[in-house]
């Protein structure tokens, strides 16, 4: 079994004031998967432009007011409404590739607690996944069951660690927008080095993306991955804007790419 998870700003224009689908990418991801597609396979994308914006509008995650909570409470439904939207782009892409996709919400079997995964039934997951169908779930937002907040939005980046640990596949495959890991911004700096592997956050020379995702940006996905390494699921960060890195990834074959694994 493999975990491919589709960053939002691979499929989506992240960056836009409102939601909006980057159709090229995601048509030419959805050919690649069907040309290397691996007989067990899960598939997580982020939220992109469909939900962080509004997260950070309606300040899903933050300690939440008796005043506020009827506003919030529209915003969660508005962004699980998008999310879902955007889910649904995704998943008829990959049916044009004749994939048997099934769509899973997050929000609808996981709850949290504090921002983090307190419980999850990844019963169906597995069922669907034994009937020879591919499980497509996403970044949502969930119940919390921390009073001060109430609600929280879960990263598709969680949703991997937890999916990871719980059922162990062979590995894990992170599309972002970049060759993986570097030794500075790459989008700023054309000197920066590419991390081959990551054992530990001091691996990292600088801190990045910390400051516009709502989910922790490339850091956040770090994190989770260490953690999932510590499991002894290791995982690769790749460039799924670079046609053929998602194929390629699938099959096995070289490529630029950081690797995040637990091993000494």
């Amino acid at each position: 079994m493999i975990i491919l998870k589709l960053g939002g700003s691979v499929i989506t224009k992240k960056e836009a004031p409102e939601p909006t689908l980057d159709h090229e990418n995601l048509k030419r991801i959805a050919g690649e998967i069907s040309d290397s597609l691996p007989s067990s396979l899960i598939i997580v994308h982020g939220a992109g432009s469909f939900g962080h914006p509004l997260a950070k509008k309606y300040r899903i995650g933050a300690p939440t007011s008796l005043e506020e909570l009827q506003r919030k409470m529209m915003g969660f439904s508005i962004i699980q409404r998008w999310v879902k939207i955007l889910n649904i782009h995704v998943c008829d892409a990959l049916r044009k590739e004749d994939i048997p996709v099934v769509s899973i919400q997050p929000s609808s079997f996981i709850l949290a607690y504090n921002g983090r995964i307190k419980h999850a039934d990844p019963r169906i997951i597995i069922s669907y996944l034994e009937r020879g169908f591919i499980p497509v779930t996403y970044g949502d937002v969930v119940l919390d069951t921390d009073e001060n907040l109430k609600m929280s939005v879960l990263s598709g980046d969680q949703i991997i660690k937890y999916l990871g640990e719980t059922l162990k596949p062979e590995k894990v495959i992170l599309g972002t927008d970049v060759d993986g890991v570097f030794d500075k911004d790459p989008k700023k700096y054309p000197d920066a080095k590419l991390l081959e592997r990551i054992k530990s956050l001091e691996d990292i020379k600088y801190q990045p993306g910390k400051s516009e995702d709502v989910t922790g940006a490339m850091l956040g996905k770090i994190k989770e991955l260490l953690l999932l390494a510590e499991k002894g699921v290791n995982s690769e960060i790749i460039n799924a804007k670079k046609p053929g890195n998602i194929k390629k990834a699938l099959l096995g074959q070289k490529l630029k790419k950081t690797i995040i694994d637990g091993d000494i």
